[in-house]
């Protein structure tokens, strides 16, 4: 089934821009398996975990060296513990060293019998190891069991058997039901007893076997290099050795439904039908790394047993559109601050009702990202909600303009008085006229394309207040800009580092410095969109001039290609400016698109700024971003990769923690040298796998070590942004229930 469908004119070429649109391919947005954890961590100390199950009832039980544990609580973000499980008093008091499931239901070993409360209780099969901490299942309430060293069959209708392993000791049992035989893992060798004529014999030897499995007519053999599959009839190995696995030291494997999962010291990870991994490390979805057991939990999810703890990994149905409902919340419920979109900083390990809002160098930014995104929101669905929220945003961003005495000129952030150490941080804080407050100066060039690309979003789409409010402030800026000869002027009045489009400044740079090109581009969206809205010549007659008298259009279609490091004998602010890409540089850029090309003065330069987004879009393709996807859907192009924009946001992890996630060691990428865009790897992970960030990042990042777990992004600019500005182009269907996503 295809996910993307052309709504095509019939016997025509688009000749229109409304053509062009009508032309364009739109993701249908039918459920696709989403995925998230839920953790659960034990509590007691020196606790080891063996095994983990869910039953039929859905209730999860954990083998551990103080006994039989049971998972308490636990939702998505609200982690669980596991704790002594006393539902059955009478199990407390018996040694209970492993438990399985039968036909659903929990088998219990301890150092006398097999053993279950279900079935009324009848099964109860008395063993003579009573050191036994290892129990299989087979058919007809057949089980084998082992204490290390030796084997034990228990039946409920037949007799029992035994046998010692001298030279060998016991690691695993599977049972295979294809062959009625028990396959058993040594040290050295693989072993099989047929429980029909009860033989035994040694069917395999490996000395670096450490897991394994039973899949169909094969073994899957885990080994500390990757693993290896045999026949399980012949013992014959199957193919070569799989070595380029996230992981290739395995200390578990399972086959649930089909597909191969395993488990690693480094995370577990799941062998896709392409032939690529899903891969699973760190906190946001497992308590620990160093996986013990996988396990099918009976409603659709995956029990990952970890030295720590236990994950439970969901998978849920779900369209965009139900997960844009969901990161609404998580913004509303916690990244609003003062109006402002903000992240929630200073967790205490991944507590999200632990931590406090934070101001930012980019709070205008963040928030214009977001408000720009609702927006959107509101001009597709006319909701109320969409609308307050715009209204707070909104109030917040002008705010910034009236609470410091410089006419026209946005502040970074504010705050009350005393919680900001002004005296320590002279530069940026400022104390306000108002004893209340104070304001953070040294406002940038990223903070300005936001208020106007958002500003411009505003008046070209809200049809109330809004719309006079977004254009008073569009003008507001852009006066001071024009005013103060294309710079940013601060409290002391100077401009400020990042706040300069003057020509003097801008042209300094050489040619392929990405200043260069990202200024004149920047400054050129900003005047379009005011003379736009307002009708003042002074913005159009300064575009004008700059483009033809100062270079700006030649600088801003300057090819990406050609963006590189100065070249030698150039000044060190160059030097530095151009050390490597610049992937803040990229989300200025394509936020200031929307002015550029909308609000283009005429159809020549519209042509020519098409060219220069589409050009930049293309040396980004590798990253995938969803955002630059679908903003360059904004120029009529039928090519933008909308599934990659899609996959985007389908594989964005609901859990937006900043968890430590590491990939650096992982077998199965391909490695790239370095260069100068910090491309790291032939192809993108995806976004659950990777460091949480946000679009000023760079995408082929692999590593975030350090404040594991401190920080709580909002979905306002990373997510909800790109989503409902694909709607509002029309590349994003409205939800549609009744189709399910091929995954």
């Amino acid at each position: 089934m295809s996910l993307l469908f052309l709504v095509c004119i019939a016997c025509t070429n688009p000749t229109s821009e409304k053509d062009a649109v009508m032309a364009m391919p739109v993701y249908k947005d039918i459920p696709y398996t989403q995925n998230y954890s839920i953790k659960y961590f034990v509590t007691q100390e020196s606790v080891s975990l063996t095994k983990s199950f869910m039953d039929r009832n859905n209730v999860i039980q954990t083998i551990s060296s103080n006994g039989l544990l049971s998972a308490h609580d636990g939702q998505f973000l609200y982690p669980g513990k596991l704790i002594q499980d006393r539902t059955y008093r009478p199990l407390t008091n018996k040694k209970i060293s492993n438990l399985t499931l039968y036909k659903n239901q929990f088998v219990y070993l301890d150092d006398t019998a097999v053993f279950s409360n279900a079935w009324a209780g009848s099964l109860f099969i008395p063993h003579t190891l009573p050191k036994a901490n290892i129990l299989a299942t087979g058919t007809d309430f057949n089980f084998l069991i082992s204490d290390g060293n030796s084997l034990e069959f228990l039946s409920k209708d037949k007799e029992p058997w035994q046998i010692a392993i001298s030279e060998d000791s016991v690691i695993d049992i599977q049972y295979d039901e294809s062959q009625n035989v028990f396959f058993i893992l040594g040290q050295h060798s693989i072993y099989s007893f047929n429980t029909v004529n009860k033989t035994f014999k040694t069917f395999y030897n490996d000395q670096e076997m450490t897991c394994f499995t039973v899949s169909e007519n094969k073994l899957v053999i885990g080994r500390n290099n990757g693993y290896l599959e045999i026949d399980s009839q012949t013992g014959k190995q199957i193919g070569v050795l799989h070595d380029k696995l996230p992981v290739n030291e395995l200390t578990t494997i399972k086959v649930l439904d089909g597909e191969l999962w395993f488990g690693s010291a480094q995370g577990a990870f799941k062998l896709k039908e392409d032939g690529k991994f899903d891969y699973y490390y760190g906190k946001r979805w497992l308590p620990g790394n160093h996986v013990k057991q996988i396990s099918k939990g009976d409603d659709g999810s995956v029990l990952v047993l970890t030295d720590t703890g236990l994950g439970k990994l969901v998978f849920e149905e779900m369209t965009l559109f139900d997960k844009a409902n969901y990161y609404e919340q998580q913004v509303r419920n916690r990244h609003i601050r003062l109006g402002f979109n903000a992240s929630l900083t200073d967790l205490d390990n991944g507590n999200i009702d632990s931590g406090r809002l934070s101001d930012s160098d980019n709070d205008g930014l963040w928030t214009t990202m977001y408000l720009a995104g609702e927006v959107f929101r509101y001009s597709v669905t006319k909701s109320e909600d969409a609308l307050q929220n715009c209204r707070e945003s909104m109030d917040a961003m002008e705010r910034l303009f009236s609470i410091n005495p410089i006419p026209g000129f946005p502040s970074r952030s504010f705050e009350r008085s005393g919680y900001i150490d002004v005296l320590n941080d002279p530069d940026r804080w400022q104390h306000s006229e108002d004893s209340e407050w104070d304001w953070k100066a040294t406002t940038s060039s990223d903070e300005a394309i936001g208020h106007i690309f958002a500003y411009g979003v505003m008046a070209e789409l809200m049809d109330n207040d809004l719309k006079d409010r977004a254009i008073t402030l569009i003008d507001t800026l852009m006066s001071h800009v024009v005013r103060n000869d294309m710079y940013m002027i601060d409290f002391d009045g100077k401009p400020t580092t990042w706040g300069k489009w003057n020509p003097e400044y801008v042209n300094a740079r050489p040619r392929m410095v990405g200043d260069r090109k990202i200024n004149s581009s920047n400054i050129i969206a900003m005047l379009q969109t005011a003379y736009h809205f307002t009708g003042k010549e002074k913005y159009k007659e300064k575009a004008f001039d700059l483009m033809e008298n100062h270079g700006y259009l030649d600088n801003l279609m300057w090819p990406m290609k050609d963006i590189a490091p100065a070249p030698e004998g150039s000044d060190d602010w160059s030097k530095m400016l151009s050390e490597s890409w610049n992937h803040s540089d990229d989300e200025m850029y394509f936020v200031g698109y929307w002015g550029l090309y909308r609000y283009a003065f005429n159809d020549s330069l519209k042509a020519k700024y098409k060219e220069a987004i589409i050009d930049h879009w293309d040396i980004e393709r590798p990253e995938k971003e969803g955002a630059w996807n679908i903003m360059t859907a904004l120029t009529g192009t039928p090519e933008f990769d909308l599934e990659e924009a899609a996959w985007y946001l389908r594989e964005h992890p609901m859990d937006l923690v900043t968890w430590d996630i590491k990939n650096s060691h992982r077998k199965d990428i391909h490695f790239i040298s370095p260069n100068f865009r910090e491309q790291t790897i032939s192809e993108v992970l995806p976004a659950d796998e990777r460091p949480v960030q946000r679009h000023n990042a760079n995408m082929f990042r692999l590593d975030k070590i350090g404040n594991d777990g401190g920080q709580e992004y909002s979905a306002g600019d990373i997510w909800l942004l790109p989503y409902w500005m694909g709607r509002y182009l029309g590349i994003i269907s409205e939800p549609m229930e009744h189709i399910i996503h091929p995954n």
